[in-house]
């Protein structure tokens, strides 16, 4: 069985559609600890909300770990790891912020909870009502 994750990009700088077009690439760049742990727990097959934060602030498409246990190639001490991922799909209806806000499901969600974390562990009942909510 899958773990699920969110996974955060500025749209300026990685957008969705710039996963969809490259196909794969390394999620690199990340340097908090916590998302690191997350990073360390993923595994290929596990499922990823891809989220547009900064602007646009929702949930667009769905990626999948493709490759695990990389160090990150952005880091000169080799320090903190990466995967690859690769695009799923993209939602039907993009997933606001706000709308996660306003789901009484989603009170302990750590994208609220956590809300500077750049990959969130999402479990399984908050990955069910995210999906309906993309429909």
């Amino acid at each position: 069985m899958p773990n699920y994750w969110l996974i955060k990009s500025e749209p300026f700088k990685y957008a969705w559609d710039d996963l969809v077009r490259d196909g794969e690439t390394v999620w690199d760049g990340v340097r908090n600890h916590r998302a690191a742990n997350n990073l360390k727990a993923m595994q290929p097959g596990d499922q990823c909300f891809f989220y547009h934060s900064n602007k646009g602030l929702e949930i667009v498409g769905i990626a999948e770990v493709s490759k695990s246990g990389m160090t990150d190639p952005t880091d000169p001490e080799s320090k903190w790891p990466t995967v690859m991922v690769k695009p799923v799909r993209a939602v039907t209806t993009p997933v606001t912020l706000k709308a996660i806000k306003a789901n009484p499901g989603l009170e302990g969600i750590e994208l609220v909870r956590l809300g500077r974390l750049s990959v969130a562990e999402i479990t399984p009942k908050e990955w069910d009502i995210i999906l309906t909510m993309a429909q």
